[in-house]
């Protein structure tokens, strides 16, 4: 049956300026349909322009970008596959528009048909016999505007999805270390690079073994997205139970490398790492660097410097059988060591266009902060701005930054 609506002028569509003029694509197969009339104009000239489909084939070409609303006849022929569902051809054109405000028009018979119609996915329903223009235009400017409020309650639910998501890739990025029986105190800081929804590829962990050894680790996957930071906590998690398992050094990153390239996305994709293992008595430790910059050392009375570096083997991923040598380092008694990743030393020294402030710029600006007092949280809070101030605002880098000290023993 042809929809009775005349060319006329429709008084309650929006007014140019406060919105755009509005597109409507008919789907009814009678040829001598009323709304086969190109437009509808308001008396500010306010334009609803309309397009017809006689079938689904013609409505899927039809439907483009511009079209705001789909006006769908339940009275449609239903397919030869879908004879058992007289709603067919909505759901065809549902999928079809995802992004689109869809209106079933059925007769006033049909009201239960037309009702079931809007639980699929209309925004709405007509009655063929009800219907005249005023009552089109709000029924299409309602179901727009009830179509753009469903989008924002998707994205609100795709936040909070994302948000829930990113809280637990943070807790497999930045874990609560397992120190207890351990006198050392530990403190950690992450502070992500800009423009990031994720953290990025850095992480860290600390847990003591049951005979007494504290074992520390920091790395970096290279790049910043998603994938990287996932890539970050299986890392994480494989490093604390090969720990747990009695691996170490050479035997652990090797161990390390071989996951790293069973589950990255490429074969470009590497990780920079550093262990450190302290023992029981907390006086020396063994160092591994794959790639990743030195730990800084601060001993009791001396000033704060690198640890020896020059024995460090390449990046995970990087040569397939590479050798990591574990370093024997004597600690001393009392002592505050520092492992971070290379956020903290990359920024500019002096704002943009500046050198970086490398290594030596941060051994520099950690003995300024000990000699202020600074320790544990308050050191390395302090470390990080310092160095965001230096770089003249946000680093591109995330930087990850972990302290584990020990008190000179009192007597």
């Amino acid at each position: 049956m042809p929809v009775p609506v005349p060319r006329q002028r429709i008084d309650s569509l929006p007014a140019p300026g406060t919105a755009t003029d509005l597109t409507l694509l008919v789907v009814e197969d009678d040829p001598a349909g009323a709304l086969a009339v190109p437009e509808l104009l308001d008396a500010t000239g306010t334009r609803l322009r309309i397009r017809t489909a006689r079938n689904l084939t013609e409505a899927e070409r039809l439907l483009t970008d511009d079209v705001h609303c789909v006006l769908v006849d339940l009275a449609l022929p239903v397919p030869r596959t879908a004879e058992d569902d007289p709603l067919a051809p909505l759901r065809h054109i549902l999928r079809l528009a995802p992004r689109h405000a869809v209106l079933a028009l059925a007769a006033s018979a049909d009201a239960g048909l037309a009702a079931e119609a809007v639980r699929v996915g209309a925004q709405d329903h007509l009655f063929r016999e009800e219907l005249d223009g005023r009552l089109l235009s709000r029924a299409i400017r309602y179901a727009v505007e009830r179509k753009r409020a469903d989008a924002v309650q998707v994205k609100l639910a795709e936040s909070r999805l994302r948000a829930q998501e990113n809280a637990r890739l943070e807790r497999g990025l930045l874990p609560t270390p397992l120190l207890e029986g351990s006198d050392l105190r530990f403190a950690a800081r992450y502070r992500p690079g800009r423009s990031r929804a994720l953290l990025g590829g850095d992480f860290y962990d600390t847990v003591r073994t049951p005979d007494g050894t504290v074992h520390a680790m920091i790395g970096d996957v290279c790049g910043h997205g998603p994938d990287e930071a996932a890539l970050g906590v299986e890392l994480r998690i494989a490093w604390r139970a090969l720990t747990f398992a009695g691996l170490c050094g050479d035997e652990l990153l090797s161990t390390m490398q071989q996951v790293l390239e069973h589950e990255r996305e490429s074969e470009e994709i590497f990780a920079t790492l550093c262990t450190v293992d302290i023992a029981p008595d907390g006086r020396r430790a063994g160092l591994c660097l794959a790639g990743h910059p030195a730990p800084l050392i601060a001993r009791h009375g001396s000033m704060a410097r690198l640890l020896p570096y020059e024995d460090g083997g390449p990046a995970l991923g990087l040569l397939p059988r590479a050798r990591w040598p574990r370093r024997q380092v004597e600690l001393g008694a009392s002592w505050s060591l520092l492992m971070y990743t290379d956020g903290l030393i990359e920024g500019r020294s002096a704002g943009p266009g500046s050198p970086r402030l490398g290594q030596d710029g941060m051994v520099e600006m950690i003995n300024r902060q000990l000699a202020a007092g600074l320790r544990g949280e308050e050191l390395l809070a302090a470390a990080v701005t310092e160095v965001r101030t230096l770089n003249g605002g946000e680093l591109t880098d995330d930087v990850a930054v972990l302290a584990l000290e020990r008190d000179r023993p009192r007597g």
